[in-house]
């Protein structure tokens, strides 16, 4: 744990201060470490939910977040990401739903945002509300499986559609993963809460803290050093490369 202790505080602190969890990362790092599969989408829940409660707060201080467009989203994929959650997986059918996962979240990072606008110019009827619903039920339903906050799964549909400012996408994102993240662990502890597990995941409370740190400092100082596009960029090289040895076993 001890070299998971400051990957996590380094992953929580570049993701915070762009709107986003770092679920993906979560899992990457904590399936390298060869922890039990059974504990990583807790644990990947967890940190995303403390990471994003100081953003999802400062955007709502900020009047950043459309509730009007934000409640649908978020009222159709709470239920989803917790029977998500609720449902049990054998470690086959979980590794290869996050392989997949990880290689779509990878390949979304290495997306620059300019070029999800110009690709939105060539969509002829602008996406509704209801559609947002939908895709944001079925983020919901995969974050809950696997652990991973779907932030980074409906940022790249919101800039698709051009829905509202890029400001605002990050603020729906961040409530999003929040709730998602709520729902998706209440099922997953519904799912598996014996004591041993417990146990065990309460011995990962390390890492609780460190995101905690690192988030808080990355909400309200920002990326000051490193440039956006770099860690998005290295962000997406190590999601990526896990997916794949996830995909064809270690």
């Amino acid at each position: 744990m001890v070299y998971l202790i400051p990957a996590f505080l380094i992953t929580a602190f570049l993701y915070a201060s762009v709107g986003f969890g770092g679920g993906s990362t979560y899992n990457a790092l904590l399936i390298l470490y060869d922890v039990d599969y059974l504990l990583v989408p807790k644990i990947a829940l967890t940190c995303n939910l403390i990471v994003v409660i100081g953003g999802t707060i400062r955007y709502q201080l900020n009047n950043l977040i459309p509730w009007k467009k934000t409640l649908p989203i978020i009222l159709v994929s709470a239920p989803f990401a917790w029977l998500g959650g609720k449902i049990p997986l054998n470690k086959e059918l979980f590794l290869t739903i996050l392989g997949v996962s990880l290689l779509i979240s990878g390949i979304l990072l290495l997306i620059r945002k300019e070029e999800v606008q110009k690709f939105s110019k060539s969509i002829n009827s602008k996406i509704g509300i209801v559609i947002y619903s939908v895709v944001s039920g079925i983020i919901g339903f995969v974050s809950g499986l696997v652990g991973i906050g779907g932030g980074i799964f409906l940022s790249p549909a919101l800039h698709l559609a051009k829905a509202m400012p890029s400001m605002n996408i990050a603020a729906i994102s961040s409530t999003f993963i929040f709730v998602n993240s709520v729902a998706g662990l209440s099922g997953q502890f519904m799912k598996d809460n014996s004591s041993e597990l417990l146990s065990n995941y309460i011995e990962y409370s390390w890492l609780f803290l460190a995101v905690f740190i690192g988030g808080t400092i990355g909400t309200y100082l920002g990326i000051k050093t490193f440039h956006p596009v770099i860690v998005r960029r290295l962000t997406a090289i190590l999601v990526i490369y896990v997916g794949l040895r996830v995909l064809i076993g270690f």
